[in-house]
């Protein structure tokens, strides 16, 4: 392992159990910060409704730690917005936000319109599909970001139960990272290779950081929120932080390798100096005693910076490019 590498895993890397609400209630207090919880969901009524009530009994009611709780519904067809909404979350509709700038399907689109409809100077972002939801990935996220003002992004790292034939595996559930994202950051962006679980769901930023980074569509976002925010803020102001264990639904291989198309298109639009002929994957079925080639297209589109936008900055008091802040 590279040394600088080591030297910022031993630094940068916290456990949620240094942490606890009530003390992190008073750094709160004292340094004036505004906290946001956000969860971009699509069709999760199984779940978003318990991840919203744990989230708002402990972190609104009984230690007001969060500030804002927002669920942000992707166009889910079933009752995931009233689910959210009767568990006590603010629901937005993404196409309800910006409609100006149009429709971008995917989940890069709703973390990046949720920083239009939220205020919270520290904004932790975490999955609607989450079993058994721990309040302390609320604790563990927003730790290092109230106790160290240097650290400006935490990502969450956990054991991924894996449900297999055999019953369940205890590790094993990131294939994804496994076979492409943790070999990309070897290759191209080493300095980020201590990253235990680079494409987690779960992390927190502060906000003038996120509103400077373009959002990637789809699954890219998490990756290219990596790769751009050590580019902008320097690998020392990004931390990780251990949660645990993360229980979820498993997709599969199929579903998994358009995934990874996704981010690997983000990785190479962070390499302008490579020319990639296209953006299609042709993945293979078998329909009846012949194998047929299916094309997906896995391309990305890239939300531009958010405090780039006329609209965000008159929302927020911001003077007009070009002028000092």
């Amino acid at each position: 392992m590279r040394a600088d590498v080591a030297t910022w895993l031993a630094r940068r890397t916290y456990r949620a159990a240094q942490f606890s609400a009530p003390h992190l209630l008073e750094a709160k207090r004292r340094s004036g910060t505004t906290t946001s919880v956000v969860l971009p969901a699509l069709d999760e009524e199984r779940t978003v409704g318990a991840i919203v009530e744990v989230i708002r009994r402990a972190f609104v009611e009984d230690v007001p730690l969060v500030d804002e709780l927002v669920v942000v519904d992707s166009g889910s067809s079933d009752r995931t917005a009233s689910v959210a909404e009767a568990a006590g979350a603010r629901v937005v509709h993404v196409d309800d936000v910006l409609p100006g700038h149009g429709h971008v399907s995917g989940k890069g689109e709703a973390l990046w319109k949720s920083l239009f409809v939220t205020s919270g100077d520290v904004l932790v972002f975490l999955d609607s599909d989450v079993q058994d939801f721990d309040p302390c990935f609320v604790v563990g996220l927003l730790g290092p970001l109230l106790a160290d003002p240097t650290v400006g992004y935490v990502k969450g790292l956990y054991d991924r139960p894996l449900a297999t034939a055999e019953g369940i595996v205890p590790s094993g559930g990131g294939r994804v990272t496994e076979l492409t994202a943790r070999p990309l950051l070897g290759a191209l962006w080493p300095h980020l290779a201590g990253f235990v679980q680079p494409l987690s769901g779960e992390y927190a930023g502060r906000r003038r950081l996120l509103e400077r980074v373009p959002f990637a569509s789809h699954y890219g976002v998490e990756f290219g929120l990596l790769v751009d925010l050590a580019e902008l803020a320097g690998i020392d102001a990004l931390a990780q932080v251990d949660l645990g264990v993360r229980r979820h639904r498993h997709q599969s291989d199929a579903a998994l390798g358009r995934m990874a198309g996704q981010i690997l298109q983000t990785a190479l639009a962070r390499c302008p100096s490579l020319q990639v002929p296209g953006d299609q994957l042709v993945q293979f079925v078998r329909s009846g005693g012949s194998v047929e080639p299916v094309a997906w297209e896995v391309g990305i589109r890239e939300r531009p910076p958010m405090d780039r936008l006329p609209e965000y900055r008159a929302r927020r008091g911001m003077p007009a490019p070009g002028r000092l802040r």
